[in-house]
């Protein structure tokens, strides 16, 4: 992994793909206990067909760096952090690629930076006061201190509770269980990454996008919305209320995908982006 140094955080990242691809480059956005391995099969996909992929894992509780002393891990600090991140690397004409919290992210990213952003896709994620959805309202008020974090994470070593719906069983169509238990080790592990999520969920328990997305007509650059509709959290309903508000929006339903569509059905996501980013580069 590579590194960039931000002034709120170190961010490892990969690439896939080449540097000097004709397309524009593709930056991914995860959510909450989860890392940039969620984009795997897409990113490969699309780094056959030609496109640059950059796969950060954000400071959202599966890093292993944790984030400096003090760093701003409000949504909208992690959103300029995705800005600097783009400036660091030189990244302009971007599609951003955003899933459940890390949809949310983009959103604010499109608000308050918009200017290297060239295009914008969400899959399943948050949305309006859907900021998280229930159950997930439940189980973030559980992790706003260190210690209930690692209380509760214990627990989590538990597979079937790992991949209940109180875990990635409503996320997901088919966890994989050494894929889900390396997403909680760090946090686990380090006490100092439990005070990063700790900090970052009681900062989500204030945030409502309810706002941001009353400007969301001003983004008149692409947006596809690719979204499962075996998705009990996000429903469609919800991507379609999204959709409406932007000037040049397009929906894909994903037959039966849940919140994880880039690992229920990569293809589709694959299909989409390379699409936007073909049309557009």
């Amino acid at each position: 992994m590579a590194q960039v140094t931000l002034e709120q955080a170190t961010i490892e990242y990969r690439e896939v793909g080449p540097r000097d691809s004709l397309h524009p480059p593709v930056l991914f956005v995860h959510g909450i206990l989860v890392d940039e391995r969620l984009w795997d099969r897409v990113a490969e996909g699309l780094a056959r067909k030609g496109f640059r992929c950059i796969l950060p894992t954000w400071p959202l509780g599966s890093h292993l760096i944790p984030a400096n002393d003090g760093a701003d891990l409000s949504p909208a600090g992690i959103a300029t952090m995705i800005d600097e991140f783009m400036a660091a690397l030189d990244l302009t004409e971007v599609t951003l690629v955003g899933n459940d919290t890390g949809g949310g992210l983009c959103q604010l990213v499109i608000d308050a930076h918009p200017d290297r952003v060239g295009r914008l896709l969400l899959t399943n994620c948050d949305a309006f006061d859907s900021f998280p959805p229930f159950p997930f309202t439940v189980v973030f008020a559980l992790l706003r201190g260190p210690m209930s974090i690692k209380a509760l994470l214990t627990t989590m070593r538990w597979t079937p509770l790992r991949h209940s719906p109180l875990g990635y069983g409503l996320l997901v169509g088919d966890p994989d269980p050494a894929l889900t238990a390396s997403w909680l080790e760090p946090c686990a592990k380090d006490k100092r990454i439990r005070r990063d999520l700790a900090t970052l969920l009681r900062h989500v328990a204030e945030t409502d996008l309810t706002d941001v997305s009353t400007r969301f007509p001003r983004f008149i650059k692409p947006v596809t919305l690719v979204w499962g509709t075996g998705d009990r959290c996000f429903t469609p309903a919800l991507a379609r209320r999204l959709a409406a508000l932007f000037a040049n929006s397009t929906m894909i339903e994903v037959p039966g995908a849940k919140t994880f569509v880039a690992l229920d059905n990569p293809s589709m996501v694959i299909d989409a982006i390379a699409t936007v980013g073909a049309h557009s580069g």
